[in-house]
C-alpha cells in the first residue's frame, strides 16, 4: 500500500485511539486491535505514533504487529477465504480446492484481489476435519468442496454481490 491511500483523517482518527491509551503500556495489543478494527488494518505511518504514545520505541510495536498473526499492516479484502490445509483436508483433496480458489481469485496466498474483495490466506487447521476438504468465506465454512462446489460457491457468491448492488 502507497503512503497517499492514509489520508490526514486516517492518521487523525488513529491519533484519537492512540491518544486513550497513552502511557499505558499495557494496553499495547488491545489498541493495535481497536486500530485494526477502524481502519481495517495497522498503517505503517501509525506505528511511530503509538510507539512515542506509550513510551516504546517503533521497532517493539513491530516487534508485536509482526509476532501475532491476526494483526496486518497493509489493508485485506471485505472476505477472508481461508483454505485449510489440515491432515484431513489435505488427503481429500484440500490441495486441488487451494489451486482452484487461486485461479478463480487470480491471486496467491496472502494476497489481496485489485478490487479489494478477497484476500487469500491458508490455515493449519479450520477445526472441522468431518467437513473436510473445507474452506471459510466470511466467516461461513463450506464443507466437502470438490471441483464443482468450488467453482458454484464463486459464482454465487459473485451473483449475490452483483445484485445486492443498487442500480
Amino acid at each position: 500500500m502507497d503512503d497517499a491511500t492514509i489520508t490526514g483523517a486516517d492518521l487523525a482518527h488513529i491519533q484519537g485511539i492512540v491518544s486513550r491509551h497513552s502511557g499505558q503500556k499495557w494496553a499495547m495489543i488491545p489498541l493495535l486491535q481497536e486500530i485494526q478494527n477502524e481502519v481495517g488494518f495497522i498503517p505503517p505511518q501509525s506505528i511511530s505514533i503509538i510507539a512515542r504514545s506509550l513510551g516504546l520505541f517503533p521497532s517493539q510495536v513491530q516487534g508485536v504487529i509482526s509476532f501475532y498473526t491476526q494483526l496486518y499492516t497493509e489493508p485485506r479484502g471485505r472476505k477472508i477465504v481461508r483454505v485449510c490445509r489440515g491432515t484431513a483436508c489435505h488427503v481429500r483433496g484440500g490441495k486441488t480446492i487451494l489451486k482452484l480458489v487461486k485461479q478463480h481469485l487470480g491471486i496467491e496466498e496472502g494476497e489481496t484481489t485489485p478490487d479489494m474483495e478477497y484476500t487469500l490466506e491458508t490455515v493449519a487447521c479450520i477445526g472441522v476435519c468431518a467437513l473436510a476438504p473445507n474452506i471459510v468465506v466470511a466467516d461461513q465454512v463450506y464443507g466437502h468442496m470438490n471441483p464443482r462446489k468450488t467453482e458454484a460457491l464463486f459464482r454465487d457468491h459473485e451473483q449475490r454481490e452483483r445484485y445486492a448492488e443498487p442500480p
